[in-house]
């Protein structure tokens, strides 16, 4: 049978080449984004009586309104902002499902749509597969720094969406105050929308304050923030998130969602609406992961693997270059092979492999996985 791929260049991803490498070579796997310890007992038990009690039919689509007036709450809390649950919050299929749908709403063929690289891998085939064309703002290492002139000359009257994500995976840093005045001064006056890839808003470092566009009337005006359960709950299979978005441009967002998959797990949904009744349960994570951050970065000490900040997420970047001259892809391959730890090479966060000779860890793992991986790493 004939045909023409939408996605002719797109292979398995490197997060499952690097979990199956590791698999296969018995090593400790900080590649993926995922923890490697459990939700809250709580939150199950919480599950486990909606889905006895009966709560197992099809959730409205958009979501059942006790966790959409529960988040309601929080963002107004949080950000100051008054949204309405009815019509302006989503809930989605994970945040990977509600960047897609997002996509698939507003961007047409031709239509460009500004990237911020390195990128999380999903966003350029979802604009590809949509007929959009990828404009790739490329960050530089140490500090990657956005030159906001710089940027605006991707910007063109085919200039649909601008993807932003606050804190950044893979590089572990957060856009500024100033940084979100620009990207308002950028995208005031025009069409231009903003999609906020925000799903770790919770986990920021140091006393710094996430800049969610929910902070920036002006901005939120043109902007859809996107957000996930699975990152906040420790708890990424479930595949549960939400997207926040002013009326009108949330009701085009809901033309493509509902003919995509509808609704979303409906037990879950009432249990999370339970549980953030506490707000201890997400105030509490950024010290719970700095702890995490400070702990493998300690037990790092020793290592020729320069650490670059981390300002948030759960990411650790590490510079090789004083060890090997070796491609990333290469030499997180070894590492998996000879030295018993999985990572990722940035490189492919980038649309043209841009390699810097820096790889991305994982440290949502537990203290001992944490101190092990550390020990190994210091013989490279």
């Amino acid at each position: 049978m004939k045909f023409n791929s939408k996605l002719p260049n797109v292979s398995t991803t490197i997060f499952t080449v690097m979990s199956q490498l590791a698999n296969e070579h018995g090593a400790i796997n900080l590649s993926q984004g995922f923890p490697n310890f459990d939700t809250s007992e709580n939150l199950k038990k919480l599950v486990n009586h909606y889905i006895t009690s009966g709560k197992n039919q099809y959730a409205p689509m958009p979501g059942v309104l006790a966790l959409r007036e529960q988040l309601s709450s929080k963002i107004e809390t949080l950000y100051g902002l008054q949204v309405d649950p009815n019509s302006e919050i989503t809930i989605t299929a994970g945040a990977t499902q509600a960047l897609y749908t997002a996509i698939s709403a507003f961007v047409k063929p031709d239509d460009e749509v500004v990237l911020i690289e390195p990128a999380y891998d999903s966003y350029r085939p979802s604009i590809k597969v949509n007929g959009g064309i990828p404009k790739a703002y490329e960050l530089s290492g140490p500090d990657y720094k956005i030159d906001w002139n710089q940027l605006r000359k991707l910007v063109s009257v085919r200039t649909r969406m601008i993807i932003i994500n606050t804190p950044h995976n893979p590089i572990g840093k957060i856009l500024s105050e100033e940084d979100m005045k620009s990207l308002d001064r950028l995208t005031e006056g025009t069409d231009i929308l903003v999609l906020s890839d925000e799903v770790y808003e919770h986990l920021v470092y140091d006393g710094l304050q996430h800049q969610s566009v929910l902070r920036f009337p002006n901005l939120w005006k043109r902007s859809m923030a996107v957000f996930s359960f699975g990152k906040t709950l420790h708890a990424t299979g479930w595949k549960l998130g939400y997207i926040v978005a002013p009326d009108y441009i949330m009701a085009e967002f809901r033309k493509v969602h509902q003919f995509n998959v509808f609704s979303v797990n409906t037990p879950m949904q009432y249990a999370i609406a339970d549980f953030l009744v506490d707000p201890n349960e997400y105030l509490s994570l950024p010290s719970f992961f700095q702890k995490k951050r400070d702990f493998f970065l300690e037990a790092m000490k020793g290592s020729s693997l320069k650490p670059i900040s981390s300002e948030g997420t759960y990411f650790q970047l590490f510079d090789y270059s004083a060890i090997s001259s070796e491609k990333d892809t290469e030499f997180t391959k070894r590492m998996t092979t000879e030295f018993g730890v999985a990572a990722i090479p940035v490189s492919v966060f980038f649309s043209n492999n841009n390699d810097n000779q820096v790889v991305r860890l994982c440290f949502a793992k537990t203290e001992d996985t944490l101190s092990k991986a550390g020990e190994l790493l210091q013989k490279i």
